[in-house]
């Protein structure tokens, strides 16, 4: 069947933003963060689903129109990055989290709210897997990078956890890299202990170990939390998911 000229133009855009990050893979680099801010995924339009990454109170209570609410990054915002956004482990091997990423030669609209399999090449967590799911752009990352969102991971160039948790002036720990022990974990809220052991539980306190990539999609798991799905993503389990492994039993 032959489509007229005029069709396929018409359906150009569709079938771009379809394949438009899909397949991404590489090798790239990790950094750690977290700043507390409204996700740059949070505003709308940026996932071609409809939808955007869900905003949370000052309390961490999800706000019912969180993607037009200013940032608590900004004066007089009021959205923050919801606390269950944090990393967790599924498995020994396998972790489910989030991510501001920068992926070469794509934009915002092909990764908000994609997913992406890494897996670790160096460090103490050299074969583990790490799915994230991007809800952030980092505008200082470069190609390839993902800044993993890791509660006490530092705040970076923004701080909103001063507003939202009453945290020092330049987040827990050094603004850049964060806290440096486990038992520093012990004084955070309730709300953010989980993820901050979570760095030196599963993740062994890696610091910054390099990955290679690829996009994959989306567990439920994760979408469920963030509550943002990409129209052409398949909402499932993926090989690597809790369909096939046993549950991690590690220290809370």
């Amino acid at each position: 069947m032959h489509l007229p000229l005029s069709t396929l133009v018409a359906i150009l855009p569709f079938f771009l933003d379809t394949v438009s990050g899909q397949g991404s893979s590489g090798t790239g680099k990790t950094t750690r963060y977290w700043d507390c801010c409204k996700p740059s995924c949070g505003w709308p339009k940026k996932s071609n689903g409809g939808n955007q990454v869900q905003t949370c109170d000052k309390n961490d209570r999800v706000l019912n129109d969180g993607g037009n609410t200013k940032s608590g990054c900004d004066s007089g915002g009021s959205a923050f990055m919801c606390s269950n956004q944090s990393p967790w482990a599924v498995n020994e091997t396998v972790a489910y989290g989030w991510a501001a990423v920068n992926i070469a030669n794509s934009n915002e609209a092909a990764w908000c709210c994609a997913c992406y399999e890494l897996t670790f090449t160096g460090g103490a967590v050299q074969g583990k897997k790490l799915i994230v799911q991007a809800t952030n752009t980092g505008g200082d990352l470069g190609n390839n990078h993902f800044d993993l969102a890791i509660p006490g991971g530092g705040v970076g160039i923004f701080n909103a956890c001063t507003s939202q948790y009453g945290a020092p002036s330049n987040g827990w720990g050094e603004r850049y890299g964060g806290i440096k022990s486990r038992s520093d974990c012990d004084s955070f809220p309730q709300a953010l202990k989980a993820g901050c052991y979570w760095r030196f539980d599963w993740f062994k306190g890696a610091d910054n170990p390099p990955v290679t990539f690829k996009q994959v999609a989306c567990p439920a798991a994760i979408t469920a939390k963030s509550g943002c799905k990409r129209s052409n993503d398949v909402i499932n389990e993926t090989p690597t998911g809790p369909s096939s492994v046993p549950t991690w039993t590690g220290t809370p």
